[in-house]
């Protein structure tokens, strides 16, 4: 929870949770996530290592974190597709998971997680929770905006299938056109 000052829970600095960050960030790129210690990110972070467990609980927390952060920059640009293409929600649905299948395959981060050490992958897999809910709560926010009309629970509904068709897509790699036009099919049914 951020207050006004810019200081979060365990009273880490809105700056020191972003080294944080960044240097786990690096860590995972470098492909020495799972050799690495949350005191060696403290200390390229230029923090106490009892800050980096007040915020981010666990390793695992900390590099949930990390993909959270990296998603929400790309979900930021879905939210833009999705409001200019409000008129035709599952065209726009098909837009933006062609546009996310291009930035997965092209991000760094998201390429790392998915080919890197064992402890990255769970947390786009069997760990994926946290992801799912700040990726599913954007995503249905959006849609109810988009389709007021629609009841709520089948744009919840819509949301979460084509998060998880989008997550799939990203683990098995598939020509983005087709997986975008396969998620378009499922999302008029579904909103029809």
């Amino acid at each position: 929870m951020e207050t006004v000052s810019g200081v979060r829970r365990g009273g880490a600095s809105t700056g020191a949770r972003e080294r944080l960050l960044d240097a786990a960030y690096a860590e995972v790129l470098a492909g020495h996530w799972g050799e690495r210690r949350m005191v060696d990110i403290a200390t390229a972070a230029g923090v106490s290592r009892q800050t980096l467990y007040n915020v981010f609980g666990s390793k695992e927390g900390l590099l949930q974190s990390v993909v959270v952060r990296e998603v929400n920059t790309l979900l930021d640009e879905v939210v833009r597709v999705l409001e200019s293409d409000g008129h035709d929600p599952a065209h726009a649905v098909s837009r933006t998971t062609r546009m996310v299948l291009l930035a997965a395959r092209d991000s760094p981060l998201l390429r790392a997680v998915v080919t890197g050490d064992d402890e990255l992958l769970p947390v786009v897999t069997t760990r994926a929770e946290p992801l799912m809910d700040v990726l599913g709560e954007r995503i249905t926010r959006t849609l109810r905006e988009r389709c007021p009309a629609a009841d709520p629970s089948v744009t919840e509904a819509v949301a979460d299938v084509t998060l998880r068709l989008i997550v799939s897509y990203s683990l098995q790699p598939i020509d983005p056109d087709r997986a975008a036009r396969r998620v378009e099919m499922v999302v008029h049914g579904m909103l029809s």
